[in-house]
């Protein structure tokens, strides 16, 4: 983490150069300027966190003009000249504020305040256990919500298409989507109340005629997509074969999409099982089939193989097909 701290006082800075020496990464900000201006012109150069050894008050004002989203926000933490307490002012969950208080406050010999509920009540921070399944949040109303229910009730139930080796205790897994306050899925959940978290665990094989444009592309797979109520957000690779690395339309598109394109030889196409074949596209590239096969491999984790989930689908120019990886959730 890339840590700035700044203090105020022949105290605070003797402090300042104590946690620099606890904390890899750290930086005094030393600079003669106003303590607004520097913590503003810190917060614009995107650090991970902001640690400031003044009174809280300070802080607070300094930093109420450039909170913007707990997502992106850094970590600010307020410490006292005596080091007697570390407080974790803003970010403490995503922006790995509580985790810094903690560490620093053992480090120092002090107090971490932690004033985030799910942390006071021990239940599971949600935001953080979506960041470490690698898990999407796409509404945040709705995160908030979940959460809010989570520490009120102490339960929540879960829906989810893919695997788990554990989750956590407060997390009660139903069979069905419909009661769920969370599901954790690829698909399309229109006018449903549950928080979605969606992992990126979706392969498109791809297939096309020399010559196709970047938006046959596009017109394919939003077609497809939506007659199989996927996410299109859950694109994490194409592939195809390695005839087309030339292909400019389908480079366009990915690049567009900001997707990778793996591809494959015909061996090891052909080396795939229970796949659809064809003459013409044998005949054509050495290979009984491009689209199934393609995301099939491209699918494949540690965890095991890929699962086609939709078989390949032509139009006039493009031929394309989705596997999922395998996602194992953990607690």
């Amino acid at each position: 983490m890339k840590t700035a701290v700044i203090a105020l006082t022949t105290g605070g800075k003797k402090l300042a150069r104590q946690v620099k020496t606890q904390l890899p990464g750290c930086f005094i900000d030393n600079r003669n300027i106003p303590v607004f201006d520097k913590i503003e012109d810190l917060w614009r150069q995107g650090l991970d966190s902001i640690i400031c050894i003044m009174a809280t008050g300070i802080v607070v004002r300094a930093i109420g003009k450039l909170c913007s989203d707990k997502m992106k926000d850094p970590a600010v933490l307020v410490l006292d000249e005596k080091g007697q307490f570390v407080i974790s002012l803003l970010s403490g969950h995503l922006g790995g504020g509580n985790a810094l208080s903690n560490t620093l406050a053992e480090r120092l010999g002090a107090q971490a305040v932690i004033t985030t509920a799910s942390d006071v009540t021990g239940h599971t921070a949600l935001d953080l256990w979506a960041k470490k399944n690698a898990l999407v949040v796409d509404d945040k109303k709705k995160l908030t919500e979940k959460s809010a229910k989570l520490v009120n009730t102490g339960k929540l139930k879960i829906y989810t298409e893919f695997n788990f080796d554990c989750l956590p205790e407060d997390f009660t897994v139903v069979l069905n989507p419909k009661p769920a306050d969370i599901i954790v899925s690829d698909n399309v959940f229109l006018e449903s109340d549950s928080l979605i978290l969606r992992p990126c665990s979706l392969v498109v094989g791809l297939g096309c005629n020399r010559g196709t444009q970047r938006d046959d592309f596009e017109i394919a797979l939003n077609e497809l997509f939506h007659d199989n109520a996927l996410q299109l957000e859950s694109i994490c690779l194409f592939a195809s074969i390695d005839l087309k690395e030339d292909e400019q339309g389908m480079l366009k598109f990915a690049a567009i999409k900001k997707q990778k394109i793996k591809f494959y030889a015909k061996e090891q196409l052909n080396s795939v099982a229970n796949v659809s074949s064809s003459a013409v596209v044998f005949a054509a590239t050495g290979a009984k089939g491009v689209a199934e096969p393609a995301a099939l491999l491209a699918a494949q984790t540690p965890f095991g193989s890929g699962k086609l989930i939709v078989r390949k689908r032509k139009w006039k120019d493009v031929t394309a097909a989705v596997a999922m990886k395998q996602i194992h959730l953990v607690a």
